[in-house]
């Protein structure tokens, strides 16, 4: 599946729809101005296609406008680890432009819409702009804050407790963006979550049903209906991701 690049940009960082969000903060005029000229067009990717792919150097990195994904590494045998989610206001790549080479991959779960950016003008924004440079350090450290919480559920919760932080955690991101109406559907399927929690997918598979069993889910065959998000967390022994308002470039 190929991704298509669009260089004119099709939103402009004018008008993109994530500004409004009280997840976000504001630019300042200056900052739009220059991230206006940092964005070099719009990619679309389809579900399953591959947007970044590990051991590949890339020209580009990306901010997520709209759709979700999924950070991976993969293992001699096939074996895959998915990491983390992807979603609106993330940025992607980042690794590929400090350390000259991916270190892992990001494959689209849905169709993706990602804001393009010339890698060699990072030296621009880290010289003339400290507020943007700060606000990707605040990206960095949150996303290793974030895969804190993810290595301590694999490694210390039950399997149980592991599935019901995970819903719960990416139901609690995908609200906060409004990328839901009314009830949350994530677009993941048990391979996806047995992936995430290093769980076979028959353990999956019947731990998930535990939950359903307690109405805080309804499994589909390519979704997950979250019906009761306080019940995943008091399963799981998760408070919550505490954020008021987050950067994004």
């Amino acid at each position: 599946m190929a991704a298509k690049l669009t260089n004119s940009r099709k939103t402009p960082c004018e008008l993109c729809p994530l500004r409004p969000l009280p997840h976000f903060r504001e630019f300042t005029s200056e900052e739009l101005d220059f991230v206006s000229d940092f964005k070099k067009g719009e990619l679309t990717v389809d579900p399953g296609a591959i947007v970044l792919l590990e051991g590949a150097r890339s020209a580009h990195l990306y901010t997520v406008l709209s759709g979700w994904a999924f950070r991976y590494k993969t293992l001699l045998d096939g074996r895959r680890q998915i990491l983390n989610y992807v979603m609106p206001g993330d940025l992607v790549g980042l690794q590929g432009s400090i350390t000259g080479e991916m270190q892992h991959s990001v494959e689209a779960l849905s169709t993706v819409t990602l804001c393009v950016f010339e890698r060699t003008q990072l030296h621009t924004l880290f010289s003339r702009y400290p507020s943007l440079a700060y606000d990707i350090t605040w990206i960095a450290a949150r996303e290793e804050r974030i895969l804190d919480e993810h290595l301590l559920s694999i490694g210390r919760r039950t399997a149980i407790e592991r599935a019901a932080y995970l819903l719960a955690f990416l139901a609690q991101r995908a609200k906060a963006l409004r990328m839901v109406e009314g009830r949350v559907v994530l677009p993941i399927t048990q391979q996806h979550v047995a992936d995430t929690l290093g769980l076979s997918i028959v353990h999956t598979n019947k731990t998930l049903k535990k939950l359903a069993d307690r109405g805080a889910i309804v499994w589909r065959d390519r979704s997950c209906d979250v019906l009761d998000e306080e019940a995943l967390k008091a399963v799981s022994g998760w408070e919550g991701l505490e954020e008021k308002s987050r950067p994004f470039i």
